[in-house]
């Protein structure tokens, strides 16, 4: 057991349909820039391409960073808690005990119904124990809104 990886625990890791949807949006934030900077180092000067370079650099360097972002995203279930874990650089781990949990909420934009995927949030009285976990495929995020909801209710009903 280390400090990232509690007990010898069955991890769950989110779907890579996550990938594609995360780098879909990065880039519709990265066309306007690119474009503009082209359209104007067509019409101004060439040196404005160097903006479509450097935007060109950031998408890339941007869809790299999501793939390894989505790539460290897990959860398990354990009997009295959910754990979810996040990041490779700056790791963060959320230990989420079932008794905790007010309600679960599961969202999913157009992009991540495109793609059959939703984010499940977990919401609890204090906001410092609250997780979330991105890119859960659509009937699991059902299925786990459900289990956990039931799961709360019956830890809460023990006390």
């Amino acid at each position: 057991m280390t400090l990232f990886e509690p007990d010898a625990a069955d991890w769950q890791y989110v779907s890579r349909k996550l990938i594609p949807a995360r780098i879909i949006t990065l880039w519709l934030w990265i066309a306007i820039p690119l474009l503009a900077s082209v359209v104007l180092g067509i019409l101004a000067s060439a040196w404005v391409f160097t903006a479509a370079g450097v935007a060109l650099i950031v998408g890339l360097w941007g869809s790299w960073l999501v793939y390894r972002q989505v790539t460290a995203h897990a959860w398990v279930e354990r009997e009295d808690d959910l754990v979810v874990k996040k990041g490779r650089m700056w790791r963060t781990v959320t230990v989420v005990p079932y008794g905790r949990m007010q309600y679960v909420e599961v969202q999913a934009g157009p992009i991540a119904r495109a793609f059959g995927i939703a984010n499940v949030q977990l919401h609890t009285a204090s906001p410092g124990t609250d997780a979330a976990i991105a890119g859960v495929p659509e009937s699991e995020a059902a299925r786990l809104r459900d289990r956990l909801t039931s799961r709360g209710e019956a830890q809460l009903a023990g006390l």
